[in-house]
């Protein structure tokens, strides 16, 4: 993958004049913190971008984080609390031990602190650094609402309610419908996979004794299937080999789609997409207008985005903690 620079700042603007949403818990806004730390999302941009540079699978891994994040208790940062002796937090939990670049955002919250203390939530950051990371990427820039607070719980037991990459179409449906999201918001937030890599224990099970007719999942392209058998034979003794999510993994752009119209969806719940009645027409249409793409992933990152919005809970000085 392509290592950062500024030139790659080419953002597709698309402003969402959101200044507030409604039937989420706490009025989320624009211009939460034009006043008391007008900076903030100029410091929380630049140390993306810099760590972007530095390691160029920061950009999939912050976007990640960041779903993981509201699709547990909402986003509220408790993806990034540490566990305790007495409490195994959700970035412990199975789906999640290997989510990185906390340190991203730990970078982001010091600089914070320094310029405008007890103001900043985590939550925050992490909502702001996924749309810095898409926008850098060459994908869309939208404003991001502000106004979240931390909250206190995080579990690891709670993670067994992420989508799973083995997951249908009508389960897929039913995890994004709990969170208020809808059927075009669940085809294109899964088009954030065209940032990413997954190891081979996340679809391997494709790959060898599918069923008891297929030895391969039907649904993949046979030479698609054959490259990542060679990349995950069974058994693998090699825990890093894998698969990027998309052919051209370092750009924010619409080929996860266009992949999953020539059977080469890597995990089952994406190929999945394109065999629904359901979802296979808005799979079709983003492959086809990745403009069109780009809009609807804005607006959906900002419905994601107002996912259990906590209005009373605090405002961490360590995001860990």
């Amino acid at each position: 993958m392509a290592g950062f620079s500024p030139r790659k700042l080419s953002f597709s603007i698309i402003f969402l004049g959101l200044m507030t949403v409604l039937g989420s818990q706490a009025a989320l806004d624009v211009h939460y913190y034009d006043r008391t730390c007008p900076e903030a999302e100029k410091i929380i941009r630049y140390t993306v971008l810099n760590a972007s540079m530095h390691d160029a699978k920061v950009p999939a891994r912050i976007l990640r984080m960041f779903f993981h994040d509201c699709f547990i208790r909402g986003c509220d940062a408790s993806v990034l609390l540490d566990s305790t002796p007495q409490n195994q937090a959700e970035k412990d939990g199975p789906p999640n031990i290997s989510l990185r670049a906390f340190y991203v955002i730990d970078d982001a919250k010091t600089k914070l602190e320094s310029a405008c203390p007890k103001t900043v939530s985590c939550a925050d950051i992490v909502a702001i650094a996924a749309r810095d990371v898409v926008a850098m990427s060459g994908g869309p820039f939208w404003n991001v609402l502000k106004g979240r607070k931390d909250g206190r719980i995080s579990k690891a037991s709670e993670t067994i309610n992420l989508p799973a990459p083995t997951f249908n179409v009508s389960t897929l449906i039913q995890s994004f419908t709990k969170r208020g999201l809808g059927v075009k918001d669940l085809v294109a937030l899964s088009g954030g996979h065209t940032l990413g890599f997954s190891h081979c224990s996340s679809f391997q099970a494709r790959l060898h004794n599918f069923s008891s007719v297929h030895d391969i999942d039907p649904t993949m392209n046979p030479e698609f299937a054959e490259t990542l058998k060679k990349k995950c034979p069974k058994p693998n003794k090699n825990g890093n080999a894998g698969q990027f999510l998309d052919s051209t993994a370092s750009t924010f752009d619409n080929n996860y789609y266009k992949q999953l119209l020539a059977g080469k969806g890597v995990f089952g719940s994406d190929q999945a997409l394109y065999g629904d009645y359901r979802t296979k027409w808005i799979v079709e249409s983003f492959a086809n207008d990745q403009s069109l793409f780009f809009k609807e992933f804005a607006t959906s990152m900002v419905k994601l985005g107002n996912v259990g919005v906590m209005e009373n809970g605090e405002v961490r000085l360590n995001c860990r903690v």
